[in-house]
């Protein structure tokens, strides 16, 4: 009896204390104490973007923060990035702040549909959100079409549902994507479609100082941030280096230096440097295009016009294989991308790009061409049917003649002179055998 009265006695809170850095207040709110953990997004959303988010959030929760702030200023990006960059934020066991900054920045297309995704959703003065629609590949596609129906659906289905989610303006979200609309940050306030507005995020971490959120459990959290400044994650060199390359733009055209590197290698052998430069490019535009889902089928068809440009160079196919070879590279060029993808090759870059590969190709596979098409210039080979001149008469029918600017010993007919042309009909071992050249005319007329 009496071990049941000490076991009653033990008051209910200390079978599980709180988190670390987390407190309950009288009203059963629970307070975030911590540091405020930063990164910074500048640049189109891409493969990178997503992988600094995944680490910035890594490092959230090591720290034990308060919040996550996510710097952003974005033109937009992949839908297929930012759809998955939007599962990370709304299952963060952080809360997510995504502030619009600095005063001129924006939260275009995708940047707007991370924006509406976040627990806090905020903006600088002279700062505009919106213009979600999806924009196909190279912008070729009819918007009447039913394969663009159904992208815009299905993109406004989502900003719907993550707005409602947050409890955001549904409708403004819906016709970010529909109509293309874009609102200033004061209007985007009023609208309920950001929640705050702060000039800077020293600013900001001070406005959002003992404010109530609701987490994705439905507990009420109270926001103390520690200090005034975040604590900023930096790119480090992979995210860096992939944030350069996961543009369209230049994993196209390190496609395309690759495949001359290799070219010009494999017609050049032993100049090296092409080679390596080549290799190198090739690897980082694969790389690239595998993170921007590129269509397989696009890139083996820009590698086998590669595969038949070098056949060119061994086979005598009366430019067969470079037609070929050229066809195969402009298709593969075009379908690079998924129609499905927001981000594009610009259409200055791609043609020009391809004139000059092309013209490239062409010009070292028409010289190859005309290498083995030509007579030999040098050996046994290049002598025959060339002209020599008698030099000296050794017997009756033994010469010194002159070509190429030496002496030859010769056989031929009798009776030959001294300054007498004549052609070179055949080599043995490092004697000639020539015969007159008008015998050489006449056997031309018959």
């Amino acid at each position: 009896m009496a071990i049941v009265l000490i076991l009653l006695s033990i008051p209910s809170g200390t079978k599980a204390g709180p988190l670390p850095g987390r407190d309950k207040t009288s009203h059963n709110l629970e307070v975030l104490k911590g540091p405020v953990v930063a990164i910074r997004i500048a640049s189109a959303i891409n493969p990178a973007s997503l992988e600094l988010l995944q680490r910035g959030l890594r490092v959230a929760v090591r720290e034990n923060a308060c919040l996550f702030l996510i710097l952003l200023d974005t033109p937009g990006g992949l839908v297929t990035t930012v759809r998955k960059m939007i599962q990370v934020v709304m299952s963060s066991p952080v809360p997510v702040c995504v502030f619009v900054y600095p005063q001129g920045a924006r939260a275009a297309s995708a940047g707007a549909l991370l924006t509406i995704s976040s627990d806090i959703a905020a903006m600088a003065p002279g700062t505009n959100i919106g213009a979600a629609h999806p924009v196909t590949m190279g912008g070729g596609m009819d918007e009447n079409s039913t394969m663009s129906k159904k992208m815009e659906n299905d993109l406004a289905a989502f900003a719907v549902s993550i707005a409602q989610k947050r409890g955001r303006n549904a409708k403004w979200a819906e016709e970010a994507v529909r109509k293309s609309i874009s609102t200033p940050a004061k209007e985007a306030l009023r609208l309920h479609v950001i929640d705050i507005m702060a000039k800077n995020p020293a600013e900001l971490i001070e406005r959002l100082r003992k404010r109530t959120i609701k987490s994705a459990s439905g507990s009420q959290l109270v926001i103390e941030p520690m200090g005034k400044a975040p604590i900023f994650v930096k790119k480090n060199l992979r995210e860096r280096v992939l944030e350069v390359i996961a543009d369209p733009n230049i994993a196209y055209i390190l496609l395309m230096i690759g495949m001359v590197g290799l070219y010009f290698e494999l017609a050049h052998p032993g100049v090296i440097l092409p080679g390596t430069v080549g290799a190198l490019s090739l690897l980082l535009a694969l790389y690239a295009l595998h993170t921007l889902s590129a269509s397989t089928t696009a890139i083996l068809l820009i590698l086998l016009a590669f595969v038949l440009f070098v056949l060119e160079l061994f086979i005598t196919s009366h430019g067969i294989l470079a037609i070929s070879g050229v066809a195969a590279l402009i298709l593969g060029s075009i379908m690079l991308f998924d129609s499905n993808s927001s981000l594009s090759i610009s259409g200055s870059v791609l043609w020009s790009t391809l004139v000059t590969v092309i013209l490239f190709f062409l010009t070292v596979a028409f010289l190859a061409a005309k290498a083995a098409m030509s007579r030999p210039k040098t050996g046994k080979d290049a002598l025959l049917g060339q002209r020599a001149v008698i030099k000296e008469r050794l017997s009756e029918s033994r010469y010194m003649v002159f070509v190429h600017g030496e002496l030859w010993e010769a056989i031929g007919p009798s009776g030959l002179s001294k300054g007498q042309e004549v052609v070179i009909d055949s080599v043995e071992g490092l004697r000639l055998s020539v015969k007159p050249k008008k015998e050489e005319q006449t056997c031309r007329l018959h």
